[in-house]
């Protein structure tokens, strides 16, 4: 499966929680003082065209669009000021996750691994833009469901900067070669249903295109 894009083979997904304002104030949440982070598995990648199965178990899968930073090399302890010389490039990822698993996991104090790690729960794609061919820092960012834009943000308005979350990974966990860092996602997440097809864009890397099955 990881080799749909030809010799990527990350060994991890770090992805930060409430890195939009508006999107943490529709969950009913507060911006974090630091950035704020989870994993999901390298088994949940899948690439553009391919299809998100719904489990069985959750009766509301949600989507999130997100900027998704590329590793170029073996990251740890690095500064801010030097945090960009370790991204080999940007594409798109959905952060797919199980909305009721997880408020259910929440409430019990629980962790929430499993609401965001099931198979195919990250679509990826279509390419990876070589880092100095993007300009992260102010891109459209959105996803349309059937043809209608559900999520329209950019990448302005994140909270913490690439550099900083870069950085602050950095001090907690080794970055490989090709790890993804997905950064957050704008409002205006909701449902998905099988049979819906899936439109993620970020300007200047292209379109990720999904459907959804059982």
């Amino acid at each position: 499966m990881l080799m749909k894009i030809k010799g990527f083979h990350p060994t991890k997904i770090v992805c930060l929680a409430k890195n939009y304002a508006a999107h943490a104030a529709e969950m009913s949440s507060k911006v974090p003082e630091a950035p704020s982070i989870f994993l999901k598995p390298v088994s949940s990648l899948i690439y553009d065209g391919d299809s998100i199965v719904l489990p069985a178990s959750s009766s509301r899968v949600e989507h999130e669009v997100e900027l998704a930073v590329v590793i170029g090399k073996r990251c740890k302890n690095v500064s801010e000021k030097e945090a960009m010389e370790y991204v080999l490039g940007y594409s798109i990822i959905l952060d797919i996750t199980a909305r009721d698993l997880q408020a259910k996991a929440k409430n019990a104090g629980m962790p929430w691994t499993e609401a965001k790690g099931f198979d195919t729960f990250a679509p990826f794609g279509p390419r990876i833009v070589p880092a100095n061919e993007f300009d992260p820092s102010a891109a459209r960012i959105s996803i349309k469901v059937n043809g209608k834009i559900k999520q329209n943000g950019n990448t302005k308005d994140m909270v913490f900067k690439i550099p900083r979350l870069i950085s602050h990974i950095s001090h907690i966990m080794t970055l490989e070669e090709h790890d993804i860092i997905a950064t957050g996602t704008p409002e205006g997440v909701g449902p998905i249903k099988a049979g819906d097809n899936l439109e993620a864009e970020i300007e200047g890397i292209g379109v990720l295109k999904n459907s959804v099955n059982f």
